[in-house]
């Protein structure tokens, strides 16, 4: 069992940055892909971000790319959003999830195989 909490939620204004933190519990040694979802009122879950814990590669959706960053801590077991210049269409409830297997960090930010989830933080941006 994976346990994850997400923090960093605020409500900011179009352009500011904000840093989200997904801290996941240690399953033995494991290593993870660790993913960045959000979901929109009335809009169906996206994904945002994936990183493997154990070093590789990183994924973003297009939409968020050369504004948000996924980068994994000095510290032990957290992984972090950073985002910046917001705007408006970023407001979203935001989920960190975590998937046992590297293969489940890959290009299209499918939800296949994430099967731990965090409760979410929100994230409100206004014009």
């Amino acid at each position: 069992q994976v346990r994850l909490v997400e923090s960093g939620g605020d409500s900011v204004q179009a352009g500011e940055s904000l840093k989200l933190a997904c801290e996941y519990s240690e399953y033995g040694l494991m290593n993870y892909c660790v993913g960045w979802f959000r979901q929109a009122p009335g809009k169906e879950r996206e994904g945002v971000a994936s990183t493997y814990t154990g070093g590789g590669s990183t994924y973003y959706a297009d939409s968020v790319k050369g504004r948000f960053t996924i980068s994994r801590g000095n510290a032990k077991n957290v992984v972090y959003l950073q985002m910046d210049n917001v705007a408006p269409e970023d407001t979203a409830m935001y989920y960190c999830a975590a998937g046992l297997r590297m293969m489940y960090c890959r290009e299209d930010l499918r939800e296949d195989g994430f099967h731990y989830w965090g409760q979410g933080t929100q994230v409100t941006v206004s014009s």
